[in-house]
This record gives structure tokens, sequence and C-alpha cells, in this order.
């Protein structure tokens, strides 16, 4: 078996390449060996919103702020991904979701 970061690694270049299925799928494999891996969740929120899928992006965006809820970094990626939500769907509620969680960025910020 591979070592989860040399599969992460494998999947990052698929990602370069705009491989999304093949990333996703490999994204999800790590995340199903290691539910607790934070890239993994993080990389998924950027793939699933690449290919337009963005209540999978908010799903995976929002657990890489329960598992790490002290890093500003996370909630900053959450922001980013309810903004381009909003830009695909025009759905308003991802305006003040976005504003949250950069709100809570900001805090945790200091």
């Amino acid at each position: 078996m591979t070592d989860i970061h040399e599969e992460y690694d494998r999947v990052e270049k698929l990602i370069d390449n705009e491989e999304y299925q093949p990333a996703i799928e490999g994204l999800l494999g790590i995340v199903k060996q290691d539910d607790s891996f934070v890239l993994g969740h993080l990389a998924l929120a950027r793939v699933y919103t690449k290919t337009g899928q963005h209540t999978e992006a908010i799903e995976h965006g929002k657990k890489a702020c329960e598992l790490e809820p002290t890093d500003a970094f996370n909630y900053t990626a959450l922001s980013v991904t309810y903004q381009r939500a909003w830009a695909g769907t025009q759905e308003q509620e991802y305006i003040q979701l976005a504003e949250d969680a950069m709100a809570k960025a900001r805090e945790l910020e200091g």
C-alpha cells in the first residue's frame, strides 16, 4: 500500500493536468483511508469547485474546518469555496456564508 502522502502527490499531478475525475476518485480514496487528512478535504473542495459540484465542495471545505478549527487558512479556503458557489449558482445564501467564513479566518489570525 502506498503512503497517503505519496498518493496525495500523485493526485495533485492529476489536478495540475486538469484530470479532475481521476483526481476526485483518488482523493475520495485518500479520505476513505484517513478521514482526518485535511489536505484531502481541501483538495476535494478545490476540485469539486472546478467541476461545478458546489454542494460537494462546500461539504469538504466544512470538513477541513471541523478537523482543524483553529486554522485560519481553512476558513479562508471555505470562504473562497462559498464565493465560487455563489458565482456558479447565484444562490444568495452563499454570500453571507462566505463573509462568515472570512470573518472567522480573520478572528483566528488575531
